[in-house]
C-alpha cells in the first residue's frame, strides 16, 4: 500500500468538514517490549495530559454523537486512553505513538503495513463489513452501525467508531517492521500542531530504530 493512495470518503467530511489526518509510514522499525525509556515517555505523557472537559476533547465526542455513537459508552481512543493511570505499557511502538497520542490530545492508530489487503480509506460503513475482534478473551467477528465512520481495507474494517478500537488483524506486535500511524485531528487543534506531533512520532521512532526510513502525508481541508 502506498501511502498517496490512502483516502477519505466525502461523506466522512461532510460530517466533519474540519477534519484532518497526517498520515506516516515507517519501514525498517525494530520493536521489543516496553522499557524504561518508553515507560519515561508514558509518565511525562501522562503528567501533562488535558482535563477530561478539554475542547480537543469535546470535539471528538461531538464527532462521535454526529454519526450516532454514545461516547460516553464507547468513547474516542485518546479520551479514554487518557483517563488510564497509569498509561498502559504495550510495546516500544505503541507507547511511543500512545505518549504523543496523549501528550497533545490527538487520536493516534498504528497498524501492521503487512498484515493490510488493499488500501486504508475512511467510510461510513454499509453494515455488512467484517470486524475481528476478542469478546470475553474468545476470537469473534462483529459488524459496524450502518453509517458509522470506520477505517477500513478489503478484507474489513480495522478500526470501528473513527479511531474507537483497533481489529486484531492489524495490531502492532513485537514482529511488526513497517507501520502506518494515523494521526487525526479536528478542531480547534491547530494543522500545525498537527505537524509538530508527527515530528515528535518520527523523533521517537527514530530514537528506537535508527535506520528507519518514515513517509508522511497530510489530508486536509483546503486553507
Amino acid at each position: 500500500m502506498r501511502i498517496e493512495d490512502i483516502w477519505v470518503d466525502a461523506a466522512v467530511t461532510e460530517l466533519r468538514p474540519d477534519f484532518a489526518c497526517l498520515l506516516m509510514i515507517a519501514y525498517g522499525l525494530r520493536n521489543g517490549p516496553s522499557d524504561d525509556r518508553s515507560r519515561a515517555w508514558l509518565a511525562d505523557a501522562a503528567e501533562h495530559a488535558v482535563p477530561r472537559d478539554h475542547p480537543k476533547l469535546d470535539a471528538w465526542r461531538e464527532a462521535y454523537r454526529a454519526f450516532g455513537a454514545k461516547p460516553q459508552r464507547t468513547r474516542p481512543s485518546v479520551d479514554a486512553l487518557s483517563r488510564r493511570k497509569p498509561l498502559p505499557e504495550i510495546n516500544l511502538i505503541v507507547d511511543a505513538y500512545n505518549a504523543i497520542s496523549v501528550k497533545h490530545a490527538l487520536p493516534i492508530g498504528g497498524e501492521d503495513l503487512s498484515r493490510y489487503e488493499g488500501v486504508a480509506r475512511l467510510v461510513r460503513a454499509t453494515g455488512e463489513e467484517p470486524f475481528d475482534t476478542v469478546d470475553a478473551g474468545e476470537p469473534v467477528v462483529d459488524h459496524p452501525e450502518i453509517g458509522e465512520v470506520v477505517w477500513r481495507d478489503d478484507r474489513g474494517v480495522t478500526c470501528r467508531r473513527w479511531n474507537w478500537r483497533q481489529c486484531v488483524r492489524t495490531r502492532i506486535t513485537e514482529e511488526t517492521t513497517d507501520a502506518l500511524f494515523i494521526l487525526e485531528r479536528l478542531e480547534p487543534m491547530e494543522l500545525g500542531e498537527l505537524e509538530a506531533a508527527g515530528e515528535e512520532l518520527t523523533a521517537l521512532l527514530r530514537e528506537l530504530s535508527p535506520g528507519v526510513r518514515v513517509e508522511s502525508r497530510l489530508i486536509a481541508p483546503a486553507r
